[in-house]
């Protein structure tokens, strides 16, 4: 973060976009008399803890209404958290909260399931670095920011139990969230396209950018081995300082150069041999044997790098690298030294869905009947908690 203090919307901006029940009970309290409430607030699914931007709307806004809201975050950011526990407790004017429900549970519920996401992508592949590549895949600005920090959320969480977690991500906007000045990225397919050619690609980037290692996208012509070699060739110093990576993004209708699924097996007959014996599932062995970025293609490209001379050329892997295709990959030990990636990102969003109940009012424990286990929750004050008040 760079330490700056967020403004919070206009009081109309807050009205519009919150439920008309909400701005109704607003009013009914007014008219009949405020209390003081405390709310629990809660996913229905294992996450982990990624308050921050939520707290941070509540801060706000508490300042630009002149109150206070006592926020106690049960949980610390880039920790655990089970289903159904409350991950904060927010106190304060019932007038000046009943409003702000829907607008705190948004900042809220996606980010803490996309940190749980890359978390264990992360942890899955502990010795691969990972980029966020998820901007073009959200719904507006407002969403790439929490994406982006719940990225760097997870990762981090990750990187406590000694992986290298997710170092960056593509955009400028919201690098300031792994700490990074600005985004990472070399070249689209697009480049390729105008450039025609794979290594004229290459050429153009390293000319306008010389400082700048160098990832080449080697798949738009469907000579993943022989663009990628070719690159290699034209750049020897750069491939022999570490300073050249090429870039698999392989889609699902066809195989990389030279493989079939004969010969993916026999790659991985060569490699990881237990890997395709221990397969699970139909997606699985796709994972490594099948069209795309699979494990077999992973070695193969290692494969013809390491026997043309070039070990120190890198791998990045992109191409639907969720969570399931990390544990595939991590079991056929597959040489990924980075993954670009979006699937961090909530594939059932119904899962990010975050909720808010009162659970004392002026002091007195009271919450709908199924909601019983908020009392005792909210009762249980965590050691690990912590108290923002606002």
């Amino acid at each position: 973060m760079d330490g700056s203090t967020p403004a919070g919307p206009s009081e109309a901006a807050i009205s519009a976009r919150t439920d008309a029940y909400f701005n109704r009970t607003r009013a009914i309290v007014r008219r009949f008399g405020d209390c003081r409430v405390t709310y629990a607030v809660f996913l229905r699914r294992p996450v982990v803890s990624a308050p921050r931007l939520a707290v941070e709307f509540l801060d706000s806004v508490a300042r630009e209404r002149g109150t206070r809201f006592e926020v106690e975050v049960l949980h610390p950011e880039g920790t655990w958290v089970g289903a159904g526990d409350p991950l904060l407790t927010i106190t304060g004017s019932f007038a000046e909260l009943a409003d702000l429900e829907t607008l705190y549970l948004q900042r809220l519920g996606p980010p803490c399931v996309a940190a749980h996401n890359a978390y264990q992508m992360c942890v899955e592949l502990p010795e691969v670095a990972f980029l966020a590549m998820d901007a073009r895949h959200c719904a507006g600005a407002e969403m790439a920011d929490m994406m982006a920090y719940a990225a760097s959320v997870g990762g981090a969480a990750a990187r406590q139990e000694g992986a290298k977690g997710f170092i960056g991500n593509a955009t400028d906007a919201t690098a300031h969230w792994f700490g990074a000045p600005r985004g990472f990225g070399t070249m689209p397919h697009a480049l390729i396209g105008y450039a025609g050619s794979t290594l004229r690609a290459a050429e153009m980037f390293h000319e306008a950018f010389p400082e700048e290692p160098l990832t080449v996208l080697v798949d738009y012509f469907g000579r993943e081995v022989t663009d990628g070699l070719a690159v290699c060739r034209r750049f020897p110093d750069i491939a022999a300082a570490g300073r050249l990576a090429v870039r698999l993004d392989t889609h699902g209708g066809r195989f990389l150069e030279g493989l079939d699924p004969a010969e993916s097996y026999a790659v991985l007959e060569r490699h990881a041999p237990g890997a395709i014996r221990r397969y699970r599932s139909e997606t699985e062995l796709r994972h490594l044997v099948g069209t795309g970025v699979s494990a077999a293609a992973l070695w193969r490209m290692r494969e013809a790098l390491d026997g043309a001379g070039f070990p120190r050329v890198r791998i990045v892997a992109s191409s639907g690298f969720n969570v399931q295709k990390c544990r595939v990959m991590a079991d056929a030990k597959a040489p990924i030294d980075v993954v670009g990636t979006g699937s961090f990102l909530p594939d059932l969003w119904s899962e990010t869905y975050a909720t808010a109940d009162i659970v004392a009012y002026d002091g007195e424990a009271r919450v709908k009947v199924g909601r019983e286990f908020l009392l005792r929750k909210n009762g249980e004050r965590k050691r690990n908690g912590s108290v923002r008040p606002g």
